[in-house]
């Protein structure tokens, strides 16, 4: 196994967020619930990039910030139907919120 990082955003639906997730180009790869009554936990992936969504309260607290680079920033914003992508320093950016109020940057740095 490789060593990577996983943040975890909490969601309220996990199935609404994975299908929100989807227009960033995740994919569900696995999900667990404890029993069919419970909240469920889910893992999404693109390329070498994991989030995992939770629908348990004591898991993180909503509105967390996640940044997501990516190589296309244009690509994904036209994906997400994002027109206006900010100039920074440091890149290219735009910002989305997800259904629970997590907020995505997504961006791609200058040439370094």
């Amino acid at each position: 196994m490789r060593e990577h990082l996983a943040p975890v955003l909490r969601v309220a639906d996990a199935n609404a967020s994975v299908d929100w997730y989807g227009r960033l180009g995740f994919i569900k790869q696995w999900e667990h619930r404890f029993a069919p009554d419970l909240p469920l936990y889910v893992s999404v992936m693109r390329e070498d990039i994991e989030i995992h969504l939770s629908e348990h309260t004591g898991d993180a607290r909503p509105g967390t910030l996640v940044y997501l680079y990516v190589h296309d920033v244009d690509a994904v914003g036209e994906a997400c139907g994002v027109a206006d992508i900010a100039h920074k320093d440091w890149g290219r950016e735009f910002e989305l919120a997800d259904p629970d109020g997590n907020r995505i940057r997504v961006g791609t740095p200058w040439d370094r």
